[in-house]
Formats: structure tokens, sequence, C-alpha cells
């Protein structure tokens, strides 16, 4: 019987991850019609086709997800058994200098950035904040991380964690002198922390429900452009905010802060990092990246 190559099942995995086979390509240093050979080899010899194919887009079929959730937690062993080995031989060293919004950066601080100095202690992490895009290559970064929708589309887009509910909050002192809204419009009555785009003007809130989405202006004397203040402001009672879930997560298990207009689901993309294919890739990337995806098996984000 055929045994299949690690490469073969590598690039179906590669495949499902960028939905093509360019950008799978450029994931594995292969050429496209390397890309497409191994992939039409391994489905003619399991006699099954892994996925749809169009001019505009490529997608798993039925058997394609069973197959790549069967092979994916054994490829990642494999990988993380042989990046082992080699680690144990020779650690990446230097700096690693990426760009990131505030907000980014304390979402991957603790379960990615953490880790990487911890098993690469010859490595240093320079992560420069701000708010506005700025072109990584021009301003010398080795990466960004962004919301996915802002990558740029001439850049290779690492995903690290899924859409992002955003959650209207406000503290139960807040919530004790005026009454709960009950849809967004509602949210007129009330007074709400304002974050300031990297225009410079208020963001004004996004919702959906049933498919229908929904822009709120929201006012408020006070507006802020990093969400840790945004956040230490509606624990002050002065008034109702919408941040990221996963900042509020012990705010709201505590009873400090409450979930409002829950039935109106408001995801916002989710976080990538992103880098340019056109240059060298530093040791350092390469096992930020490895870790990323290990750590998206694990405990996705």
């Amino acid at each position: 019987m055929y045994k299949s190559g690690l490469t073969e099942l590598e690039v179906v995995l590669a495949v499902a991850r960028r939905n093509g086979f360019r950008a799978a390509a450029v994931e594995l240093d292969m050429s496209t019609t390397a890309v497409s050979n191994a992939l039409a080899g391994l489905e003619a010899r399991l006699g099954t086709r892994l996925f749809h194919r169009t001019t505009r887009s490529v997608s798993l079929t039925e058997a394609g997800h069973e197959f790549v959730d069967q092979i994916g937690p054994a490829i990642s062993q494999i990988q993380n058994a042989m990046a082992s080995i080699v680690n144990q031989k020779s650690l990446p060293t230097g700096t690693l200098r990426i760009n990131s919004s505030l907000g980014a950066a304390l979402m991957i601080f603790q379960p990615i950035l953490l880790e990487f100095l911890r098993r690469y202690p010859g490595m240093t992490v320079d992560i420069s904040t701000e708010g506005r895009m700025v072109d990584i290559v021009a301003q010398g970064f080795d990466a960004g991380l962004r919301i996915s929708s802002r990558v740029p589309q001439d850049m290779i887009s690492v995903p690290i964690s899924e859409d992002i509910s955003m959650v209207v909050v406000g503290s139960a002192d807040y919530l004790s002198k005026y009454p709960k809204p009950v849809t967004p419009n509602e949210l007129a009555q009330h007074t709400c922390i304002r974050a300031r785009l990297p225009s410079g003007v208020p963001s004004p809130w996004e919702f959906s429900q049933d498919g229908k989405k929904l822009k709120v202006d929201v006012f408020g004397p006070l507006v802020l452009d990093t969400p840790i203040l945004m956040l230490e402001a509606v624990r002050q009672g002065l008034g109702l905010a919408q941040l990221p879930e996963w900042y509020l997560i012990e705010d709201i298990a505590s009873g400090r802060l409450v979930k409002l207009l829950e039935q109106w689901v408001t995801p916002s993309p989710g976080l990538s990092l992103y880098y340019s294919g056109h240059r060298h890739l530093p040791a350092g990337l390469h096992a930020l990246i490895h870790l990323i995806q290990e750590v998206r098996d694990i405990r996705p984000l």
C-alpha cells in the first residue's frame, strides 16, 4: 500500500487553512503547480476528492473536512517533535520587531508572547503599538498584528483568533441608577464611553441580529483611544462601553460588570499576524508562527 509523504499531508492542511493554492504555496515555499500536483496525486490515490474547486474559490468537501480533522492533530504532533529536536540544537536568537494595535498586543500577550519568550530566551520581542496602519516593510518591522480585515492584501496572513464578540457592558452601580437598554436605539438615553478611530472621530457602535446590521452613534462626555482606559472608565460607573468580550471575562464573572443587549450579536474580525512574502523569513518569526498555530490547535483564541 502506498504511504503518503508528510509533504502531501501538509499541502492538504495548508490549502484548507488558506482556502486556495497560491496562498498555501507561499506558506509552504512551494510553487502553485507543485501544490496542485501534490493534492491531485493524493486525491487520486485515495480515490476521493478532498476539495471543491472553482475559478474563484477552493473549499473542503465533506470527506475533506473529515480527513483534515483526523490528520491535523497528528501532523501537529509530528511537526512539534521535529521542531523540538531542531530547537535543542539551535534556538533562534535576535530581535523580532512587531507593529501592532494596543488591543491586539494585549490579546496575545498572555497566551502567546509570554510562552514565546519562555521557549526562546535568546529572543527579544520589540512591539510598537499605534492605532494607525504603517508600512511594516518600509518602517523596518518583521511583522504586523491587526484585525484580519485590515491586513494588507499583499501580505501573508497568519490567523490567530476567530471572530471576536463585541459586548456592551455597564457597572452594577451605573445600572442601579438607569434602566437597562433593551434595544441598541435605547442607548441614546445613556451615557456612553466612546472609542476614537485612528482618523480621530468617535467610532459608532455596530450591532447585528438575524442578519440585520445596525450602526448607532452613541454619545457621552468621554472619548478614549485605548480599551484599557475604556474598561477602567466603565468599571468606575462613568457609563456604558462596547468592548471585546475577552477583556471582560473576569469582570462579568465577578458581577462587577453586566452584559447588555445580549440578543444583538456583534462580531468583529479576529486577529492575524502578517508579514511580507518577499523577504527572508527570520528564524524568530518562523518560531512565532509555529507557536501561534500550536496554540490555535490546543486552545482556539
